[in-house]
């Protein structure tokens, strides 16, 4: 299978400026690393703070743009590999894994749960409901099917009270950092396919910004690590999301070294 890369550029609830940029940086990177010419959807728009009832249905066309072109891409037989501005793109993406590869498992690589619903959510972010709305806990729109008890999140630490509860309660496996190590996820894994998401506030701050970064976090080689473990036969998709591009040039490439290193394992060298 040979990886097609996805990157979007239009506005998924995106409360900073530097998610879009963020994404096209690192679009182009993996493009001269690997070869391929990225799909690009969407049209970049500004961010701004709004409650997730006004972000969803303005993210439509390219919520819709990113279904069709990873339903697409599975189709052909080859593995999606996106790049989102934020992790509400999964909306869309984690759908249509569930339909076109119901056996995979998911690793949800991310310092937030993302299980809140309407009902929950303190903040109002549309992100922090993704993982909730594929697993069937609220409707999207963009439709569920997403097992529970084949979703991991690796890394979690900053869970809502409510979302935790509801974590529980809906079976989905969760793993701190300290407990996140190569031999527990692919004892979770086993030989199934896996779909690989990574948001990089799961990182320790100041590697890869991320908008929503929080301490004591994974260090870029426990996650590289991570990927260095897993078979790359069983990779179905990976999917990454949420680097904050700065205005500083030096900064941006540094970061992004950074993530072309972890995430090295999964994809190779041209």
């Amino acid at each position: 299978m040979s990886y097609e890369l996805i990157v979007s550029q239009g506005r998924i609830a995106d409360r900073t400026p530097g998610a879009i940029p963020g994404a096209a940086l690192t679009a182009a990177a993996l493009g001269e690393q690997t070869g391929l010419r990225p799909t690009v959807i969407g049209t970049p728009s500004p961010a701004r703070k709004d409650d997730w009832s006004a972000s969803l249905p303005e993210a439509k066309e390219t919520l819709a743009g990113l279904q069709a072109a990873i339903a697409a891409t599975l189709r052909r037989g080859n593995r999606p590999l996106v790049v989102a501005n934020t992790c509400s793109a999964s909306l869309a993406t984690l759908p249509v894994v569930a339909r076109e590869r119901p056996d995979a498992m998911l690793l949800w690589i991310d310092a937030h749960g993302d299980f809140n619903t309407p009902e929950t959510t303190e903040s109002g972010y549309l992100g922090g409901m993704v993982l909730a709305a594929a697993c069937g806990l609220w409707e999207s729109g963009l439709g569920s099917g997403l097992n529970p008890a084949q979703v991991v999140v690796v890394g979690a630490r900053d869970i809502d009270p409510a979302e935790a509860d509801q974590l529980q309660r809906a079976g989905v496996r969760t793993l701190s950092p300290a407990e996140a190590t190569p031999e527990a996820i692919l004892s979770l894994i086993g030989d199934a396919p896996v779909w690989i998401h990574v948001d990089w506030d799961v990182l320790e701050p100041n590697h890869v910004p991320a908008a929503y970064a929080i301490s004591d976090g994974l260090y870029p080689q426990a996650l590289r690590t991570i990927f260095a473990a897993i078979p790359r036969q069983q990779i179905a998709g990976v999917e990454l999301a949420e680097f904050e591009a700065s205005p500083d040039a030096i900064k941006n490439a540094t970061a992004i070294e950074c993530l072309l290193d972890i995430v090295e394992p999964l994809l190779g060298r041209r």
